[in-house]
């Protein structure tokens, strides 16, 4: 009874949130569900179990999720966003703009700007280089995905996603954990995801399929999908801005110079890979030998720690160089801040619900079962975080609760097997940056809603590029780990 409650609960979870009932409330009624079919103490289950998991990782994630919806606020309301994705379009021009869409996207996004940040700023310029370009619109979405929520997210090392931190205080690790690793899979998913896209456009002007949408749809989908409450909660859990927040602020009237808007994303990278390869390992940091920081090493918290440092720098750099810019800061800060509420929140409640579902009985025969899967602990951690994202329609979401339950024996196997924590931690990430964009992710929701799309016209092009091509990446990765190690 026990399992079948779980695979009610979180049938229940998929659908109603799909359906944009709030994770808020849904999670911690499907949480009772399970508690209930195994028969354990609902009210205890709630307040403790559900609660002390979504507050700890409200504690130990909030921070960045802060910093980051501000820094993509303060970025989009200073035009430095669109300045820079302008830039790479008018270079690459439309002869190259399923590329320029690309790496504008890919550009932006690792220099930490929020992921519904860039989508708002990429959707209608890339819609006008396609139309210049007759390509069809329905490859627009895949193009932003490709570029945004793959190889930046999950892969390439120092990136400042929220999915590349949760695993460091589970492993110990460094934003740039198995950067040659992660290097590789980057090269796959992009240029994996270059050909099919190249390909899909060949295809399509051998067809004549060049319909474009009208300039009403162009300026329209953008305001209204920011504007949708079932958009809204559903992109709350996959990612850490609020779409809500997007019309909040004041946007600046002129964009400041290509450079001048790169500056910020510069020293975003310089800080974070200067912090996680050179001045953490040389800290001292005797003082967290004291019980009153809890008994936590540099281990558990040096990555975030990196990942924050980094944040502000470029907070501090992108206010500095664009201070005439901004109309109110005030109101853009204010907005950056709240974007981060909603978020933050919905997926610690998701993570509520995995330590719910990971204490009652039945699941120890689904751990059990993970950790002896053949191939070995990288494939079963891999399996794990894939399903767990799909089911969620989270990558951050089913990542955590992964490593909640699971993250300590992987440790435990890794201190036995010599298995290196940096490469748990790239298959980690990379396997929750898969199968999370199914149907009924948030992301994948609001983009086609931004770009004016149904999932009939333009999924089958991003499962290419946001599914296959990531787990082409995934298996290499395995591959090469296992056999050579970590590098």
């Amino acid at each position: 009874m026990g399992l079948i409650g779980i695979l009610l609960a979180l049938g229940g979870l998929i659908w109603l949130a799909y359906r944009g009932w709030s994770i808020l409330l849904l999670a911690p009624a499907a949480a009772a569900v399970a508690a209930a079919f195994a028969r354990e103490p609902l009210l205890a289950h709630w307040t403790l179990t559900f609660m002390d998991a979504a507050a700890g990782f409200v504690a130990q994630f909030f921070p960045l999720f802060l910093l980051g919806s501000l820094f993509g606020k303060l970025m989009d309301d200073s035009g430095s966003v669109t300045a820079i994705a302008d830039a790479m379009m008018r270079r690459l021009g439309p002869q190259r703009a399923m590329l320029a869409v690309v790496l504008a996207g890919a550009l932006v996004t690792y220099g930490g700007v929020s992921l519904f940040v860039a989508f708002f700023v990429l959707v209608p310029m890339a819609s006008a280089l396609f139309r210049a370009a007759d390509i069809p619109p329905r490859l627009m979405p895949a193009a932003i995905v490709l570029g945004t929520s793959t190889f930046t997210m999950s892969a390439l090392p120092g990136t400042p996603a929220i999915q590349n931190a949760i695993p460091m205080p589970f492993f110990g690790t460094t934003p740039f954990a198995a950067p040659g690793l992660g290097i590789l899979a980057g090269v796959i998913m992009l240029l994996f995801g270059l050909w099919w896209l190249g390909r899909a456009q060949r295809h399509a002007a051998t067809a004549r399929d060049v319909d474009t949408p009208s300039e009403a749809q162009l300026h329209e989908s953008p305001v209204a999908a920011a504007r949708d409450p079932l958009i809204r909660e559903r992109a709350t859990t996959a990612s850490g801005f609020d779409p809500a927040e997007t019309e909040h602020g004041g946007r600046s009237a002129s964009r400041p110079g290509t450079m001048t808007a790169m500056l910020p994303l510069v020293v975003m990278v310089a800080i974070n890979m200067a912090m996680s390869l050179w001045l953490l390992p040389n800290w001292n940091a005797d003082f967290l030998d004291d019980p009153v920081w809890g008994d936590v090493t540099l281990n558990d918290v040096g990555g975030v720690w990196s990942v924050l440092t980094a944040l502000l720098g470029a907070i501090v750099c992108v206010v500095t160089l664009n201070w005439r810019r901004f109309p109110s800061l005030r109101d853009t800060v204010d907005a950056g801040a709240n974007a981060a509420v909603l978020p933050i929140l919905s997926v610690a409640s998701l993570v509520g619900f995995g330590s719910v579902v990971a204490a009652m009985p039945a699941f120890a025969a689904v751990r059990d079962w993970l950790l002896t899967i053949d191939g070995g602990p990288l494939v079963s951690l891999a399996i794990a975080t894939n399903v767990l994202a799909a089911l969620t329609g989270s990558a951050s979401g089913g990542l955590t609760i992964a490593l909640q339950a699971l993250g300590e024996a992987y440790m435990q196997i890794a201190a036995q097997t010599g298995l290196d924590p940096a490469l748990m931690h790239r298959v980690a990430v990379i396997g929750a940056g898969t199968l999370d964009s199914l149907p009924h992710n948030g992301a994948v929701v609001t983009l086609l809603a931004v770009c004016g799309a149904t999932h009939r016209e333009s999924y089958r092009d991003i499962v290419i590029v946001g599914i296959v091509g990531p787990i082409l990446a995934l298996v290499a990765v395995i591959a090469l780990g296992g056999w050579f190690g970590s590098f």
